[in-house]
């Protein structure tokens, strides 16, 4: 998602953790096309619990 300001880019995993959404962010570089971009990029992790039908974990990188 893309604001004027700010670049979030949000990964989630089924029954997983917030780290290996995180981790997936990183090793697919879905933040390289904006390494020269001059807006503020936050990558969150998300991970869905299908026990619950909630999130389970979420973190926050920036």
């Amino acid at each position: 998602m893309e604001t004027p300001q700010y670049v979030y880019i949000f990964e989630f995993k089924l029954d997983g953790t917030a780290d290996e959404a995180l981790s997936q962010i990183e090793d697919k570089g879905y933040a390289r096309e904006y390494s020269a971009d001059a807006r503020r990029v936050f990558k969150i992790g998300a991970s869905f619990s299908s026990e619950t039908g909630t999130i389970s974990d979420w973190k926050v990188q920036d």
